[in-house]
């Protein structure tokens, strides 16, 4: 990553000293004494670089404070990623993981610095207007990639349950805005009883990234291409549509909400439009039927408690980033833009 989406890492935050000790201890050859710097713009798991003479790591931890159930899973981030290692979908290298909190105050993992660039504003304004456009294609080829993945053959087949996908996930996230509330949002109700009752019959599955969008995927320092794809704490097994409908939710928040594309003029930015970068992934997948309202409905309620869980954070002190507070606030915004996508179906509200 580069140096502008760091920032330097506080006093305490880790034991540089006891860390060093540790992991000279785990990998073969280390040699010096760490330093760090705590990676900006994240959400969920406090992220760093490392830096040692002869090498350049980076350790993800779970935060501190008091974590919603099956949150933060940094396990299954590094088995994920170990599994998928060759497969065609790019990912950094594990090194290790350590599920003993004793050395740096929760689990944690460490892995190989890529060296890339990550843009927390998909309108990739730092590129040229062709080379977003590549981008955006890789982005749609890479996730189709992704749900190509045999998932028995990577060790992966019991990464997650078969089927019901998405009867599981609303329970889950119904739960999970119950959790987490902070306000009354109704449209987050209305959407928790709409949603169970309209699933489509199609049952496929996938391996899915849980989180799959421009900022958490890492571009060549000079092409337009993705190195690596980053950030699979939400990672199971599911539907594909699931992962497709919520890389779309890009379309559905602007740019000044959350690094979005919303509202912009797509062919003067040389962004596609959300149903050109859907066909382009159903052509590198193979498919040839695309979301219905539904799936893009769901995917737009999940994010909504994503961002009412970071709006709890926030309330109780252990959020991960600085602007947690104003971020939360979206949790009612995406709501209500699922609402309108709803708004012609006689069944929702009715």
């Amino acid at each position: 990553m580069s140096t502008e989406n760091a920032a330097s890492t506080g006093q305490g935050q880790l034991d540089l000293g006891g860390l060093g000790a540790y992991l000279r201890s785990r990998i073969p050859g280390l040699q010096g004494e760490p330093r760090a710097q705590q990676i900006s713009g994240g959400q969920s798991n406090p992220t760093f670089f490392l830096s040692f003479d002869n090498r350049e790591l980076v350790l993800r931890k779970q935060p501190a404070g008091q974590l919603l159930p099956s949150a933060h899973a940094v396990d299954r981030e590094h088995r994920v990623m170990s599994a998928l290692a060759g497969s065609g979908v790019p990912v950094p290298a594990m090194v290790l993981y350590e599920d003993d909190p004793a050395v740096v105050g929760t689990k944690f993992y460490v892995m190989e610095r890529l060296e890339g660039r990550v843009f927390h504003d998909s309108r990739l304004a730092e590129l040229a207007k062709p080379d977003r456009a590549n981008v955006y294609n890789h982005l749609a080829t890479v996730l189709a990639n992704l749900h190509g993945v045999d998932v028995e053959a990577v060790g992966l087949g019991d990464y997650g349950k078969q089927g019901n996908y998405f009867q599981r996930q609303i329970g889950r996230w119904t739960k999970q805005w119950h959790l987490s509330k902070t306000r009354e949002i109704p449209e987050i109700d209305a959407l928790a009883e709409w949603l169970p009752q309209n699933i489509p019959a199609d049952e496929r599955t996938t391996i899915v990234h849980g989180d799959y969008r421009v900022g958490n995927v890492m571009i060549h320092p000079s092409e337009p291409r993705i190195v690596g794809v980053l950030d699979w704490e939400l990672s199971t097994l599911g539907h594909p549509f699931a992962d497709l409908a919520h890389t779309e939710t890009l379309w559905f928040v602007t740019p000044e909400e959350y690094g979005g594309v919303m509202g912009i003029d797509y062919a003067a930015a040389g962004i596609p439009s959300r149903e050109a970068f859907e066909e382009a992934y159903l052509e590198a997948a193979g498919e040839s039927e695309g979301l219905k309202p539904f799936h893009l409905a769901f995917a737009l309620f999940r994010f909504a408690v994503i961002f009412e869980g970071i709006a709890a954070r926030a309330k109780d002190g252990s959020a991960a980033s600085a602007n947690a507070a104003e971020v939360g606030k979206l949790s009612s915004v995406l709501a209500e833009r699922a609402a309108d996508i709803l708004s012609g179906d006689k069944t929702f509200r009715s």
